[in-house]
């Protein structure tokens, strides 16, 4: 007979992925619940004032406040870390939370990031207009050119940072290659793994130091709660980033961490069917003459399509596409749309659709986006989990129009 236990923290490793994604990081209490617990509270009670004492110097561990420790967030952070391969994995309020947690728990300034211009709009922003003002500079680079990224080291270099596939053009980088140039340089390579997340790619195996996540988009499933994370080793994510969120409190709430642990559970299943119908309608939108290019790591009009099938076990389920006629005519398509939702998300079940120049990266200057291949007759859709017959015809009322 099994032994009783209140501790579901066993080694998962020997697990497969979907299993990992049900079970691990659960510690059960002594109420001998099923499912994970939410834990509203703010603080913790100690058995005494040695105790007390003894959990704040960090002599014996344990829950001290809610900012920093919450059995919740810490079920949520233990799953994600085993599902990445992580040693330590620390829960954020947002995306852009766990970039700035990465950036100013690492950096200092005088130091130096190389970035890939092919990033989330904000992610820039937060890079020139505030990282910038504490004394760290930012470069930008192409992220499928290896060269350029090589070219743009400096001695003051310490961190390279890139999104793969990128947003919206689902460009790679060669996480490979990137990781052991980064370490040659005595850099730290750091991941966003957004759009892939760890059922279809695995960045610490193939040599990242850091994967960075907005839990809100695929992580959470259903457009519900603003989240992200931050995985990596012990001593960079589990110290210093970790000491940054303890001090500066970008936390993420109880609740979020429980809407996402139940999001893990279906992660593989709905990654699987994000890219089944995102192939779909790649391929149909390749067909359609109002269509100038479809950009998909799935078709084989990819330009990276053959390091899409080496580095991911899937292509996800993001599809863009530039149509003739530039903003307008995207706009007409965009609003010619009955079915799918007009929103800036991503990672949801249902579809939604953007434009990204106005949207996501038009804070950038026309020539940032320029740069970035971001043009104004680009769309960008993120696959739900409708039936994809109904996504194609609801997104040819618009095309058709076009002739």
């Amino acid at each position: 007979m099994r032994p009783e236990t209140t501790d579901m923290t066993q080694d998962f490793s020997k697990y497969r992925l979907a299993t990992r994604a049900v079970r691990a990081g659960q510690r059960r209490t002594r109420e001998g619940e099923h499912a994970e617990p939410i834990f509203t509270t703010s603080s913790y009670v100690f058995g005494s004032a040695q105790e007390a004492a003894a959990r704040f110097a960090g002599e014996v561990p344990g829950n001290i406040y809610s900012r920093f420790t919450n059995p919740t967030v810490r079920t949520f952070e233990e799953r994600l870390a085993a599902l990445e391969g992580g040693a330590c994995c620390v829960a954020t309020a947002s995306g852009m939370a766990a970039i700035l947690a990465t950036c100013l728990g690492l950096l200092k300034s005088g130091d130096h990031i190389v970035s890939s211009q092919s990033i989330f709009g904000s992610t820039t922003v937060l890079f020139d207009n505030y990282l910038g003002k504490l004394g760290i500079d930012t470069s930008y680079v192409r992220l499928d050119d290896p060269a350029a990224w090589e070219a743009a080291i400096r001695p003051e270099t310490r961190l390279m940072f890139l999104e793969t596939p990128s947003n919206p053009l689902t460009t790679l980088g060669d996480i490979a290659a990137l990781a052991e140039l980064a370490h040659a340089h005595d850099c730290l390579l750091a991941v966003d793994n957004c759009f892939c997340t760890p059922a279809l790619q695995q960045p610490l195996a193939l040599g990242a130091d850091i994967v960075i996540h907005s839990a809100t988009k695929y992580l959470d499933g259903q457009g519900r709660c603003i989240g992200g994370a931050v995985v990596g080793d012990a001593e960079r994510v589990g110290g210093d980033v970790y000491g940054f969120l303890r001090t500066a409190g970008p936390s993420m709430s109880p609740f979020n961490a429980w809407v996402f642990l139940k999001g893990l559970e279906t992660l593989e299943l709905r990654m699987r069917a994000h890219s089944a119908a995102a192939a779909r309608l790649a391929a149909w939108l390749e067909t359609h003459p109002a269509v100038a290019r479809v950009y998909y790591p799935g078709l084989a009009s990819h330009p990276q399509h053959e390091l899409a099938s080496r580095q991911q076990s899937g292509f996800g389920g993001i599809v863009s596409f530039e149509v003739v006629g530039g903003q307008a005519a995207a706009w007409q398509v965009i609003d010619a749309t009955e079915l799918l939702s007009i929103t800036a998300n991503l990672g949801d079940a249902k579809t939604t659709i953007t434009h990204p120049a106005s949207t996501t990266h038009g804070r950038l200057s026309p020539e940032q986006r320029q740069e970035a291949g971001i043009g104004d007759g680009l769309i960008r859709v993120a696959v739900g989990l409708e039936d994809p017959l109904d996504i194609q015809e609801d997104l040819a009322r618009g095309l058709d129009a076009l002739g």
